[in-house]
């Protein structure tokens, strides 16, 4: 899609943000040629950040960066869990290495939280029974006592049957996009820390795209696509289950209407001539966020009371 026609409907509806952003057009022109695509989310964030100035406290801050923490912590071990069954028991061999960089990542964001959090006066969040002595060899891995990744049973072949595991994967880094994305405006004032977390957030979407990748191999078709298409769910896990089992996941998803209430969907299309924008395509340019409730209600079930 047209990035520079969203810009220019922005200018329009809000004619105060022209001027800031005018400035700034050499690096909106240079999206897409110049600057790397990994980067397009550093630039977008840095662009509006100047341009709108906003600052938060020190403790807003804390706060959205410590549900990032939980949300690592969860990943981590749900990923460490997997990885230590048995070779080729859950995780197939040519699968394992990508696996098991994922499990380093969720591990080395959750060091660098902890420093951002620590940095910023703030006490980091720790899950219920952590041990971060010096004796315990993986002060990040909590083995017993907070995380039921079957969910009291719903998901009971999560780590022996490997559909389920992939399927719940796939679940658990978009709710890790949605959970940065639902953030990111009470990081704003703060370069440092708003940069970082779009890092975190771009490696988050990384793994989501590879476990996609890693489904659709095994189901030898397109299905399903790298990104989050509307607001489709993935599959359920099992027959009987319901169809909408993972839709709250995905609510909000099948939005169209960006910033100062553009519909992506009335932009040309620059692929059609004379078209504008399809929904599938505005939809999947995009990541929705959500509130910190909703991200909390999302894990709950699989955490132990």
């Amino acid at each position: 899609m047209n990035f520079k026609s969203i810009i220019k409907e922005i200018e329009q509806n809000d004619p105060a943000v022209y001027d800031q952003l005018s400035t700034r057009r050499h690096a909106i022109k240079s999206i897409g040629s110049k600057v790397a695509l990994a980067a397009l989310p550093l630039a977008i964030g840095s662009l509006f950040n100047k341009a709108y100035g906003k600052t938060t406290s020190a403790s807003t801050m804390v706060a959205a960066l410590n549900l990032a923490l939980e949300m690592e912590y969860f990943q981590y071990n749900f990923y460490h869990t997997a990885n230590a069954i048995a070779a080729n028991y859950l995780i197939p061999a040519a699968d394992a290495s990508g696996f098991a960089t994922i499990e380093a990542h969720q591990k080395e964001h959750i060091t660098l939280l902890n420093s951002v959090i620590t940095g910023l006066g703030g006490t980091p969040y720790t899950p219920p029974n952590y041990d971060g002595s010096s004796s315990n060899p993986n002060p990040y891995y909590i083995p017993t006592g907070t995380y039921d990744f079957t969910a009291g049973g719903t998901y009971a072949t999560v780590f022996n049957t490997y559909t389920t595991f992939l399927t719940l994967a796939q679940v658990f880094e978009d709710t890790a996009v949605h959970t940065y994305q639902g953030q990111m405006s009470n990081l704003l004032g703060n370069a440092s820390v708003i940069t970082q977390a779009f890092q975190l957030q771009c490696t988050e979407a990384r793994h989501a795209a590879h476990v996609r990748l890693v489904r659709r191999n095994l189901n030898t078709s397109d299905y399903p696509a790298p990104w989050i298409t509307n607001n489709v769910p993935p599959p359920p896990v099992a027959t009987g289950q319901p169809v909408s089992q993972f839709q709250p996941f995905y609510i909000g998803e099948d939005n169209t209407i960006q910033l100062y209430n553009t519909d992506i969907t009335t932009l040309a299309d620059s692929y059609a001539t004379g078209g504008t924008v399809p929904k599938i395509s505005a939809t999947a340019a995009f990541d929705e966020g959500m509130t910190t409730a909703q991200i909390t209600s999302l894990i709950a079930p699989f955490l132990l009371p």
